[in-house]
């Protein structure tokens, strides 16, 4: 967290995130979902949160979630589901980077809903979306699956929303190449 710019996303409480460094969520097995548009800091965020979570003694695995429903798909296809399930089911905390940014295919979000139901209460949830999770219907492609999803997900959950302009495109804007975004708030609220 040292080298996170407090000062380009001013909607994130230092505070809230200096206290989910200290990992008692992970501890307590319990979801964080980071949600914001592009280029705010999530993955960043979520893989020093997980550098912190490995030095209090925890395990932790960082997958996007692309390769991890095409990892699920894969070993289901190959009659391996039950055992690819249990790898990603068995570190203490599990990070999903960029869920949202492509949706998935309806068998897709059945494996994750398995994975998610495999670790509810037993191994804690990182995940990150540029989607609000009222869009998570449309994300999985079915609003059953995402309900259930969120249900695990939310019981015992942080969720930080970044509002704010992309951090790698603050030189274009500066330079006038582009204008700074302009978002709709509520999208992600």
């Amino acid at each position: 967290l040292d080298g996170f710019d407090f000062s380009a996303q001013p909607s994130l409480d230092k505070k809230q995130v200096r206290e989910l460094a200290a990992c008692r969520w992970v501890a307590n097995g319990d979801a964080l979902l980071l949600l914001g548009p592009p280029g705010v800091g999530k993955t960043h965020l979520a893989i020093a949160l997980g550098r912190a979570a490995i030095r209090e003694g925890y395990s932790v695995l960082f997958v996007t979630a692309p390769a991890l429903v095409a990892g699920l798909a894969k070993a289901h296809a190959e009659g391996r589901l039950d055992e690819r399930l249990g790898f990603f089911a068995k570190p203490k905390l599990l990070i999903v980077d960029e869920l949202g940014y492509l949706p998935f295919e309806p068998n897709a979000a059945h494996l994750f809903f398995q994975l998610v139901s495999r670790r509810y209460e037993r191994g804690s949830m990182l995940i990150t979306s540029n989607r609000s999770v009222g869009e998570w219907g449309t994300v999985f492609g079915d609003s059953v699956v995402a309900t259930a999803i969120l249900d695990r997900l939310l019981h015992h959950s942080c969720v930080v929303t970044i509002r704010g302009d992309s951090y790698r495109l603050r030189e274009k804007r500066r330079s006038g190449l582009i204008k700074p975004a302009v978002l709709d708030q509520e999208r992600l609220a």
